[in-house]
């Protein structure tokens, strides 16, 4: 529920207020003073605290949904010049609190993410209320070790990671792993004013291989997260829309550095049913010296390729319609090509002399001037030769001995 995985709103509302009345902000707001903001306000209508209040489940929602625009840069932006109609708000999905559903609907959720499709959840309050009050147990993490361990569902282990100047002018990675491929949160969390930890950042772990992982970069240049879930359910109805979209997910880290001093982590239990076995790690990345620059230059070739995609998908869409009216027109004109064709092969088939007598004969009455019997050759009766069929047998018997005694008087004039 931090702003490090940006919760994602509700779906449309049916009335959707100003997101900055909703979070009590003004729209010269800094980033802090939104997170502080909805902090508060998510903490306030969390439905661990508010059990059967429909009411406070709406606003939670509002609330989020308002977030989510904020907290990110160019979402805001879009409000900022347009308003709600520039904003995706189908591609906008709010995060579930697991320790809030029931048995039956827990079942349903951690079925539906079987299956593929991202249910995004929210930590609990109790663990939130208990870290910004400082009650929670804070194990230490030295710089350059790491610590296995399991953690339920719901619940969080605590981890102070102390760093010194040169270390954090270094750099520091704190990554989590699971080869049990277990579901967890990674959360960094802010000292609070009251002494409390207020949580900053979150990652939700992946799967990468065999293992499932989530890591913070605190590398004094711009980091990105890939949230995969973005879109991810319109992007299922369209294959080519998941292509363009894949790295629309890549969204900017709020905390690039670190300073000297100790700083708070926690493992947080995602997991439906069980314990999550993680072993978390921090580094110092001053001997992956090579290893960072790599990072830095692939986050810049992956951000030039993203503004190419959003190019290229104009263009796409564009050839792929044209593609598509002449894909129709060619149906159109084969179809009519054919129908052509067979209308000059029914004219040409109606040239037939087979086919104009059998009309004739069939009982029309009509020869079109033209005959099967001899000239001068008196009409005969179909039945003359008690023939059931009525065919004139006669007609082709004179004919044939027409033509025989035509050859005999040819014989003898040779």
């Amino acid at each position: 529920m931090g702003s490090g995985s940006k919760l994602e709103g509700t779906s449309a509302l049916p009335i959707r207020r100003d997101p900055y009345e909703v979070l009590c902000v003004s729209r010269d707001s800094s980033d802090q003073e939104i997170k502080t903001a909805y902090r508060k306000l998510a903490l306030k209508f969390h439905p661990d605290k508010n059990t059967n209040n429909p009411e406070a489940a709406e606003q939670f929602k509002e609330v989020a949904f308002s977030y989510s625009i904020l907290s990110d840069p160019e979402k805001r932006r879009q409000y900022d010049n347009a308003g709600f109609e520039a904003i995706d708000a189908e591609g906008m999905d709010m995060e579930i609190d697991l320790s809030n559903l029931g048995t039956v609907n827990t079942m349903f959720a951690a079925l539906f993410s079987k299956l593929g499709v991202p249910i995004k959840t929210t930590i609990s309050a109790t663990v939130l209320e208990e870290a910004l009050n400082g009650i929670v147990t804070v194990r230490p993490l030295p710089v350059g070790t790491s610590v296995s361990g399991k953690v339920e569902k719901q619940c969080a282990h605590f981890f102070g990671v102390t760093i010194s100047e040169q270390q954090a002018e270094a750099g520091i990675v704190v990554r989590v792993t699971s080869t049990a491929q277990s579901k967890f949160k990674l959360l960094y969390f802010e000292q609070d004013a009251n002494a409390g930890y207020g949580l900053a950042l979150q990652e939700d772990s992946e799967k990468t291989g065999k293992i499932t992982s989530a890591g913070m970069y605190f590398l004094h240049f711009q980091v990105y997260r890939m949230d995969s879930t973005l879109n991810a359910l319109a992007m299922a109805k369209d294959p080519e829309a998941a292509f363009f979209k894949r790295l629309e997910g890549l969204q900017p880290c709020e905390v690039s550095e670190l300073k000297a001093g100790t700083h708070i982590f926690a493992v947080y239990g995602d997991n439906f049913f069980k314990t999550a076995t993680y072993t978390i790690e921090a580094l110092c990345v001053g001997s992956y010296e090579d290893t960072t620059h790599k990072l830095r230059d692939i986050e810049a070739q992956i951000l030039r390729k993203r503004n190419e995609l959003r190019q290229f998908e104009t263009e796409y869409r564009k050839a792929l319609a044209r593609f598509q009216e002449v894909t129709n027109r060619y149906t159109q004109e084969k179809q009519s090509v054919d129908e052509l064709l067979k209308q000059r092969d029914s004219i040409h088939s109606s040239f037939t002399v087979t086919k104009l007598a059998n009309n004739a004969v069939g009982g029309s009455g009509i020869s079109n001037g033209s005959s099967s019997k001899t000239p001068g050759e008196d009409a005969e009766s179909p039945k003359e030769d008690g023939g059931s069929d009525g065919k004139d047998k006669s007609g082709k018997k004179k004919w044939f001995n027409l033509n025989l005694k035509g050859s005999a008087s040819d014989k003898k004039l040779g």
